[in-house]
């Protein structure tokens, strides 16, 4: 999986610790476990902008994810401190694209890479649609910074 080549618009972190409950036999974070930990990653980000996935569900506005791809070149192990890092490289329109990188304190490379694309969904078409005005003003904030 490649990411797009070039600067990262948004770039947000994300930590946390593995917990025994999300290993395997092996000690190894469970390979599904990913996935969680790029929405909670995503969710925080989200959150960090001053935009509530509650008050976009609640006005009407769903985000379903509609792609996701990982892939995985080396475990995290249970008990190790992990860096989930955001990517954003383009302004939200229809679909919303992040890129996830799991790091560790002393790996030079990263654990796990992921890609997962979400689309906004009016609640009661159930059809795409634009991302929220809000949504992207607050984003649009974030970029000034």
């Amino acid at each position: 999986m490649d990411f797009p080549d070039k600067e990262p618009i948004i770039t947000y972190s994300h930590y946390l610790r593995s917990r025994y409950g999300e290993t395997d036999r092996m000690g190894y974070v469970y390979y599904g476990r990913y996935l969680e930990y790029f929405e909670v990653a995503r969710t925080e980000m989200i959150r960090s902008y001053g935009i509530s996935y509650r008050e976009m569900e609640e006005s009407g506005v769903m985000l379903p994810v509609i792609h996701a791809e990982l892939e995985y070149k080396q475990p995290v192990l249970y008990d190790e401190e992990i860096e989930i890092r955001v990517q954003i490289f383009e302004k939200p329109s229809v679909r919303l694209r992040t890129f996830y990188e799991v790091r560790s304190e002393g790996n030079d490379q990263p654990h796990v890479t992921g890609e997962v694309s979400l689309c906004f969904m009016d609640s009661e078409t159930r059809r795409p649609r634009r991302a929220p005005e809000d949504f992207l003003r607050k984003i649009e904030q974030h970029l000034k910074k």
